[in-house]
């Protein structure tokens, strides 16, 4: 298969809609579970359990889906990946409309879902990370990553924009049902894909494989560790997302008990966060920025972000809101594409599926725990939703000093690729 010419190619296209429409019914689906577990319980503690369960299993294991990206076909884990997800999603709409007068059945399913999508999208994810740079020319990868985000983005505007309507109108089940024909239709949009990979070998039986296994697993976590700019980028990620899973947790309760409004207005401002997301995204893909630029970009970027955070504490107006919201996923779109895309060009191809995966890990190694103490800070503080908010927003700023204050993050985040021959237009 010869290197690809272009950006708009078969595969990445092919890919790309996949992804565009599966996102469409996930974001749906979390509106529909936030919602119906706190009509059905009203407990922040268990809202934020909830997240944790899908978070959790990408901590523990991240690396290891990395690693098994690696070393099997990304093609055959993105595609059962999906299917799978569909399965267990279409599952869960029956269940809803052949049970609805038992919540705790409910309840126990939808939970074991979100646990489900979170050990699968562990695979998932870190196949579709190291797939992308194969998939179309090198000097496109930052393109790719931004239609990859914003597609990410537009299916958040839309499914989180009409999530809150829908739950309303139409109930639960049907999203449940959408979520899981959405996720069929990647599958199948996915199984024509072609994505170029070189395979290790096996042989020598299951105790070779495992040692195999271990040994491209601490070799990914090595290489990590010896680039000492991307370690600081990555170890500096968990606070990060510490403090903005802990705004995310609380949000239903931050729309109806601090801004007044009905859930319809959740699904507005995360979609205006998303809208935000995807100008972002929009603009890392479309402007290159030399090394420097960049670097100083990012880190202002980053600090308003926090700032913007905190002031969502001060907002009783949803329209304010709606603007600091749009804001923040600007800078948040902006600087992520252009994290992700220094990974994956810094990063050898052989490498890249466990290194994605360890940024996976990390991105997100306390989120679990955000999820979970959120909710019980929140109840014993009398669901003081402000002062938290404004707690987070003060704490992102620090970890955006400290990765101004690293020489070597800085010197990551002003990263240059070898000069190449000029970039092929669409």
């Amino acid at each position: 298969m010869s290197p690809p010419r272009r950006l708009l190619n078969r595969d990445f296209v092919l890919l790309w809609q996949g992804q565009f429409v599966s996102q469409l019914g996930t974001q749906a689906f979390l509106v529909a579970m936030v919602f119906w577990l706190k009509r059905q319980t009203e407990s922040a503690t268990l809202i934020g359990l909830a997240s944790m369960a899908t978070t959790l299993p990408a901590v523990l294991l991240g690396p290891i889906g990395g690693t098994f990206a690696d070393r099997h076909s990304r093609r055959a884990i993105i595609v059962l990946g999906d299917f799978l997800r569909g399965a267990v999603s279409i599952a869960l709409a029956v269940l809803t409309f052949t049970y609805p007068d038992r919540p705790q059945l409910i309840l126990v399913f939808l939970l074991g879902t979100a646990l489900f999508n979170g050990v699968t999208g562990s695979f998932f994810r870190p196949a579709i990370s190291a797939a992308i740079p194969d998939l179309v020319p090198e000097e496109r990868v930052a393109s790719a990553n931004s239609l990859n985000r914003i597609a990410l983005d537009v299916a958040s505007f839309l499914g989180l924009g009409v999530g809150g309507v829908l739950f309303r109108v139409l109930g639960p089940g049907l999203i449940f049902l959408f979520n899981g024909l959405s996720f069929v239709f990647s599958g199948v949009s996915e199984c024509f894909i072609r994505i170029p990979q070189q395979i290790p070998e096996t042989g020598g039986g299951w105790r070779a494989a495992l040692a195999d296994f271990r040994r491209d697993l601490v070799g990914g976590l090595r290489f990590v560790w010896e680039s000492r700019g991307m370690r600081w980028v990555l170890f500096l990620s968990p606070l990060e997302n510490f403090f903005v899973t802990a705004i995310v947790v609380l949000f239903p309760f931050y729309v109806e008990d601090v801004l007044g409004v009905r859930p319809d207005w959740y699904g507005y401002l995360a979609a205006a966060f998303g809208g935000g997301s995807a100008v972002g995204s929009l603009l890392a893909g479309a402007t290159t920025l030399p090394g420097g630029l960049r670097r100083n970009v990012i880190l202002a970027f980053s600090m308003a972000f926090a700032l913007a955070a905190a002031a969502l504490g001060l907002a009783t107006s949803p329209w304010l809101a709606l603007g600091l919201l749009f804001v923040s996923g600007l800078m948040n779109g902006f600087s992520l594409i252009h994290f992700l895309s220094l990974i994956q060009l810094t990063t050898p191809s052989h490498l890249r599926g466990r290194v994605l995966g360890l940024f996976e890990t990390l991105a997100i190694s306390m989120t679990p725990l955000a999820a979970g103490l959120t909710g019980v800070v929140a109840d014993l503080l009398g669901r003081d939703i402000p002062l938290i908010y404004m707690g987070c927003g003060g704490a992102l700023v620090l970890v955006t000093l400290a990765l101004a204050a690293s020489r070597d993050a800085r010197a990551f985040l002003a990263w240059e690729p070898a000069p190449s021959s000029p970039a092929v237009e669409t």
